[in-house]
């Protein structure tokens, strides 16, 4: 409800963020920078580990991408499956993207992935009485150890 209530920003929140100075990586929550895209986790998760795969292009659909974009974008969504399997072992995952605002694309002109890791019993009551997800770390402790994770690994 945060994100739904909030002002929106001037401009695409993705390219914001992409054009923001390497200094800001944690504030922006970017975790990888790569030639044509990057990986920055959801500042509104609906779980631990919510991440976003963005190609740096503001593009609105998957047949506006370039070869190679759809390639490193792949390549992005293999590396931050790894890395969240082996930092936090979730049961499994969710992955897509919302195309178009009927489909509930909160952003819609910068088509990105969702990558959700969930865990058998994840779902609780607190989304259902008080509008509320309950998160169990704080985002800035995930950020940390999410950067240190992928940066061992590398960028693809």
């Amino acid at each position: 409800m945060t994100y739904i209530n909030s002002d929106k920003e001037d401009g695409c929140v993705f390219c914001n963020r992409l054009n923001s100075p390497q200094e800001k990586d944690r504030e922006n929550l970017i975790l990888v920078r790569a030639s044509l895209g990057f990986v920055m986790m959801n500042k509104f998760p609906y779980n631990s580990g919510h991440l976003l795969i963005i190609p740096n292009r503001h593009v609105p659909d998957l047949r506006n991408l370039s070869d190679e974009e759809l390639l490193s974008l792949q390549k992005m969504l293999v590396l931050s499956l790894g890395v969240l399997e082996d930092l936090y072992h979730p049961d499994g995952f969710n992955v897509g993207m919302n195309l178009g605002r009927s489909a509930g694309a909160g952003i819609e002109g910068h088509l990105h992935y969702h990558v959700v890791p969930r865990w058998n019993g994840d779902t609780n009551f607190m989304s259902v009485l008080a509008d509320v997800r309950v998160v169990p770390q704080h985002l800035r402790t995930t950020y940390d150890q999410l950067k240190l994770a992928f940066s061992e690994r590398g960028i693809p």
